[in-house]
């Protein structure tokens, strides 16, 4: 019985042609001198995309015979488009099958690495339903349970890039003050509130001019393409700091990230109408009218709207216990970038920007074990025992899958990480 080619995928694989998603790997047995390389996964195999653009004789050798994505995300939109067609004639043309075969290593046999490096990384608070049902936690008197600006403004917050880590790493328990509402002063130690946040996030490539803002029709301009995210949250960490500044040490010490970076390209098929808006919008976040396809190719908010259909599956200990659909998110990711630099602030290749939980309306699609679980008041019921938030040992895994073209589906890969006891 022969071997099946690599090149040779099952019908329906959520990993062919129609997605090539980038990433960056070692291979099996490779001498320490070879180091990383960028790889592009096809089916159940990595394609050494620099190898292959070296044997081709292609002239994209100097963006991809490379340990990180950052100069192919550097150079623009038309390159992108450009090496996207080359990748995909290099597996689908049979002229290439000879060259292109050797140079696919089993994703068994490979180690995966965080795709590029971090510049900056800023996390959102885009779902309604998740905003929503905070505030009906915590402000349960409030005539409205999102505050005032949230229908106004994409809220966000300044992460720490340092400690974006890739799937499959392990996530230790943080350690920080906090405080109850029964305690008479905060006490130090391991979190015990420790959650999840299933997310996209969002890959910039082109960097911007300082003092320049980004608009919504130039979103495809400068970024590549999304990875899910998991912003690990501690929670009571959290509720003692983050007033008045926000986020801090509940927020900073992991945020995990799928190895694969999906192009936006990969995506169009995936293209959804945002939740319709309840409040006008102003002109620099208005997405009713004009163009949001950018400078490059035509298209409207008719034909391209800013939304994307992604279907997220969220797993603890190998048990599903969420389904959030990324569909229902109120604020899109042109906005959220169009936001984030209103005040001239420059992007640089490399920042990543997290969409916030992706919740949607009902129990088993919120995105967060504080909403699941309504901040421990009704415990999960799971196969391997209750669970309200996280213990050292648990095991969550995000993955998603989005509409491709022809009835295809673009898998989006997974972000795994294990939580390990606290140190010190």
């Amino acid at each position: 019985m022969s071997e099946q080619n690599p090149l040779d995928l099952p019908e329906g694989d959520p990993f062919g042609p129609h997605n090539l998603p980038y990433g960056v790997f070692t291979p099996a047995g490779s001498a320490a001198s070879e180091g990383r390389r960028v790889g592009v996964r096809l089916g159940s195999y990595v394609l050494d995309a620099g190898a292959a653009a070296a044997a081709l004789g292609s002239p994209y050798v100097s963006l991809l015979a490379q340990p990180t994505l950052g100069p192919l995300l550097a150079a623009g939109r038309r390159t992108w488009s450009d090496v996207r067609r080359a990748l995909t004639a290099w597996v689908t043309v049979p002229a290439h099958r000879d060259v292109v075969r050797p140079l696919l290593h089993p994703l068994t046999d490979v180690t995966l690495h965080l795709p590029f490096e971090v510049a900056d990384y800023v996390d959102f608070y885009a779902s309604e339903h998740h905003a929503s049902n905070l505030g009906r936690m915590f402000r349960p008197d409030a005539p409205t349970p999102l505050t005032p600006n949230w229908k106004h403004l994409p809220i966000g917050y300044h992460g720490r890039s340092g400690t974006v880590v890739v799937s499959g790493t392990d996530v230790v328990r943080p350690t920080g003050q906090r405080k109850t509402p029964t305690d008479t002063a905060p006490v130090f130690g391991p979190s015990v509130k420790l959650d999840i946040e299933a997310e996209v996030g969002f890959v910039v490539g082109a960097p911007s001019t300082l003092g320049t803002p980004v608009p919504l029709a130039d979103f495809r301009e400068h970024v590549f393409g999304l990875c899910l995210l998991n912003d690990w949250s501690a929670r009571d960490l959290q509720a003692w700091e983050y007033v008045p500044l926000g986020p801090f040490l509940g927020k900073s010490f992991a945020t995990s990230v799928s190895a694969w970076v999906t192009p936006l390209e990969a995506l169009d098929a995936a293209r959804v109408t945002p939740p319709e808006r309840t409040e006008p919008l102003l002109p620099y976040l208005d997405d009713t009218t004009g163009s949001t396809a950018g400078s490059g190719p035509a298209g409207s908010v008719a034909d391209e709207p800013g939304g994307y259909d992604l279907r997220i599956t969220v797993s603890l200990n190998g048990h599903v216990i969420s389904e959030p659909p990324f569909s229902t998110v109120y604020w899109t990711a042109a906005q959220q970038l169009a936001h984030m630099t209103a005040n001239g602030a420059s992007l640089r290749t490399g920042d990543l920007y997290g969409s916030g939980t992706v919740s949607g309306p009902s129990p088993e699609q919120f995105g967060s074990l504080i909403e699941l679980t309504w901040n421990g008041r009704d415990p999960l019921e799971l196969p391997d025992g209750k669970r309200t938030f996280l213990e050292d040992g648990d095991v969550v895994t995000m993955t998603a899958w989005a509409p491709g073209p022809d009835a295809t589906r673009v898998g989006l890969g997974e972000v795994t990480g294990r939580i390990t006891p606290a140190t010190g």
